[in-house]
């Protein structure tokens, strides 16, 4: 007979409320192994008990055939005295040093669908079927380890049915937390616009008739409230555009599956792959030709469109409905014209509503009606936006189904808590190897979301019991992140760092990919505090985990008006027409209120501020070819300027170029703009163009400093057009060149950045 054998495992990762423990219980008995399993703060505990060859192929299973959600990133395994268990059993949670990860939310799974539009399934049309595969996790949870009682689940006593599914280990909702059904989960309710019940016995049924007749919904989902309308109906969509004072920035649209939005926009592998995730984001697609004939106002003059696909099972029933119930087991699979507009319901900038009092009295007079439930969001938690480049995956926003997932750093360190930055805003918690960013916040331009940002820290915060030894945050002196960052220092009495933001921008990136060495870094954005008291955003970084320095910039252009500029890019563009003798020009182009204080002020003395951005060359740029002078929302210049030159093929204007010691001058190549008659050539030319030049700084300080890494970074790394054709120079020079992909190259990965420059200085000093 073979001798037995004994082996204790420390599994860590995403292994809870993703089906691990029953997993594990199956391959056990499946290789006839005896012993236990328990969830704990540490993760997964397993001793397992048998031959030895039952324990080898047990081990490489573990690792081959994990459950949808789940991960592992270390295994430690002992060998130990057998303790002559007779059978496997899963043990109750153990509460510890919490150090494991709460799952982020899944979008519906398969399984679960199948039974949601099954007459015959006890769930058929339920709106909170769920399992171990997919459905809420992160943001019905309060603390770890994650367990019903620490979820907005604890009020929903399961029924004796759920139960005994909730406590079998080869059942699909073994230990699934909100496991519930119609008898004992929650339910929702359709109140009219003045936040009263309306009778009816179909509250989906009704809320989808609605839609259909031209109504805005708000609706309650998994991290808060979407607004809802045809998207199809020009009516309604303009309703809800004069409604939420949003006159021009793109609604993001829902649709029933890929072959569904295959009709509206181009969809490569990459963006089905990513379309029909767990994670569910809002995809960037390609319009296809004549979408704008039947989506009008959804995302005007852009050439892309943002979609996603259902992810709830309240979603779902809406299809379903507009399916008129198919009984056909592949609906779901099938095109369908249901076209919705699903966007964040707050009221311009503010947080997204997560409660059912809160979305009646923020979105008064913006809905007809809502449709709510009694599951409490605890945690508020925007959609996340991604976009398909070169063959691979790049988010803007990070929030909804990939937060709070861990990003693995390059070495332990002390826990930082870095705050982040003005526009955009997530904070990070780093603890040894890990670190969390929490959800995207939004800009900081409000209390209320200046509030949310407190308590997102605090939440991260506690749930993975960090006490920092370090805070962080940006240079500038007056962003609320700043503010807090120090009223945190005060309050945990440790010492605080501040991290000029384009540095932050490059150590976010070298963060993303396990970088410690000295790196290139091209910081190109919209704003950020320089080390000399000016306006950065056009910045060649060498950075190594000592520190930075600026090799060189973007000669500056001045910004009459100062923060104006970012939404009114004529300012600059009248300013420079006039500085190079061009006034007439000038008043031609750009008629508008305040042109003659922008004369005045360039007449006078007075000092007028400047910046190296190359964001506020864009909006430049925009305004002179009469694409954008006034934006309505940050940023919308630059996109609709990169969009006007789609599919034109572009030209180096190398004779436009002026390179000297500091860096580079755009102001001839500005200035050349007036001079297109199409603003497609001018754009396609812009684009590959600056694309050239930055590239040549690089090459040149590649080779004197020995560097062959160039690290791309900052909100101008998300116009896919520019960074395209960067890389391509900078690959075709032999350099390597990383991006933020995983972490957004916006500003919602700078405080992963101030993070990590802290963490690397740190490690460097240590000598480890």
């Amino acid at each position: 007979m073979s001798r037995i054998s004994a082996r204790r495992l420390r599994i860590n990762g995403t292994v809870q409320g993703v089906g691990f423990r029953p997993f594990v219980y199956v391959l056990a008995t499946d290789e006839n192994l005896n012993g236990t399993v328990l969830n704990d703060g540490q993760g997964v505990e397993t001793v397992v008990e048998g031959e030895e060859a039952s324990i080898a192929r047990f081990m490489k299973r573990l690792t081959t055939e994990l459950p949808p959600l789940a991960s592992i990133e270390t295994i430690v395994s002992e060998e130990i005295e057998p303790s002559g268990f007779t059978e496997f059993k899963i043990l109750e949670s153990h509460s510890n040093a919490v150090s494991t990860v709460i799952p982020a939310d899944a979008a519906v799974c398969r399984a679960c669908l199948s039974e949601l539009t099954d007459k015959n399934n006890r769930r058929y049309r339920y709106p909170f079927i769920n399992c171990t595969h997919c459905g809420p996790r992160y943001t019905i949870t309060a603390h770890l380890p994650y367990d019903r009682p620490q979820t907005s689940m604890k009020d929903f006593p399961m029924c004796s049915d759920c139960l005994e599914e909730y406590t079998d280990p080869l059942d699909r909702r073994f230990h699934a937390q909100p496991n519930a059904c119609p008898v004992c989960g929650p339910h929702v309710t359709l109140l009219d616009k003045a936040g009263l019940p309306i009778n009816t016995d179909d509250p989906l049924a009704e809320v989808m008739r609605r839609i259909k007749a031209g109504e805005i919904a708000a609706i309650k989902g998994l991290g808060g409230f979407h607004l809802v309308c045809d998207a199809k109906n020009a009516q309604a969509v303009s309703r809800l555009r004069e409604r939420k004072k949003r006159p021009s920035k793109p609604f993001a649209l829902m649709v029933q599956n890929t072959a569904s939005a295959r009709r509206i926009a181009k969809v490569s592998e990459e963006a089905q792959k990513l379309l029909e995730s767990s994670v569910a984001p809002i995809v960037l697609l390609p319009k296809k030709p004549g979408a704008d004939d039947h989506l009008v106002g959804i995302a005007p003059n852009l050439t892309h469109i943002g979609l996603m696909l259902p992810y709830t099972p309240i979603h779902w029933l809406l299809f379903f409905e507009a399916a008129d119930r198919s009984e056909d087991p592949l609906w779901h699979e099938k095109p369908n014209d249901l076209t919705l507009v699903m966007t964040s319901a707050n009221a311009g900038g503010e947080p997204l509503v997560i409660s059912n009092a809160e979305a009646v009295r923020l979105l008064e007079g913006i809905c007809d009606c809502f449709l709510v439930h009694n599951r409490d969001i605890l945690i508020r938690c925007d959609d996340s936006v991604a976009q398909a480049k070169d063959n691979d995956v790049q988010y803007i926003r990070r929030a909804r189904g990939l937060v709070p997932q861990a990003i693995a750093l390059p070495f332990s360190g002390p826990s930082v808590i870095a705050a982040g930055a003005w526009l955009k805003n997530t904070a990070c918690l780093t603890k040894g190897t890990h670190a969390y960013l929490t959800q995207h916040i939004g800009d900081l331009d409000r209390v209320s979301n200046d509030r949310t940002l407190e308590k997102a820290i605090r939440h991260l915060s506690e749930v993975f019991e960090i006490r920092p030894d370090y805070i962080a945050c940006d240079l500038h002196p007056d962003f609320y992140s700043t503010v807090l960052a120090e009223k945190l220092a005060n309050e945990f009495d440790v010492e605080l760092i501040a991290v000029q933001h384009h540095h932050a921008h490059i150590a976010a990136v070298m963060a993303e990919h396990g970088l410690k060495e000295a790196v290139l870094g091209l910081a190109l954005d919209g704003v950020g505090l320089g080390t000399d008291g000016k306006s950065w955003g056009g910045e060649l970084l060498k950075v190594d985990p000592l520190g930075f320095e600026r090799l060189k910039s973007l000669s500056p252009i001045l910004l009459p008006g100062g923060d104006k500029c970012a939404r009114e890019g004529w300012r600059m563009a009248y300013a420079l027409l006039c500085q190079n003798g061009l006034a007439e020009n000038a008043k031609r182009l750009f008629p508008f209120k305040g042109a003659s204080i922008i004369e005045r002020m360039l007449a006078s003395d007075l000092p007028i501020p400047e910046s190296s951005s190359l964001g506020r060359i864009f909006d430049t740029a925009a305004a002179l070819t009469g694409v954008k002078t006034h934006s309505s929302y940050e940023g919308e210049a630059p996109v609709l300027f990169q969009a006007a030159g789609y599919g034109t093929k572009g030209r180096v204007r190398e004779d436009l170029l002026e390179f000297s010691e500091s860096g580079v001058n755009f102001v001839p190549l500005l200035l050349n703009l007036t001079q297109y008659s199409s603003a497609a050539e001018a754009s396609a030319d812009f684009h590959e163009t600056v694309a050239f030049a930055l590239s040549r700084l690089a090459l040149a300080a590649a080779e004197k400093n020995k560097i062959r890494k160039v690290c791309l970074s900052g909100g101008c790394c998300l116009n896919t057009r520019l960074s395209r054709s960067l890389r391509n120079y900078l690959e075709e020079g032999s350099l390597s060149v990383y991006e933020g992909l995983r972490i957004p190259p916006n500003d919602g990965g700078v405080s992963l950045g101030q993070a990590y420059a802290v963490l690397m200085k740190l490690h460097s000093n240590s000598g480890v």
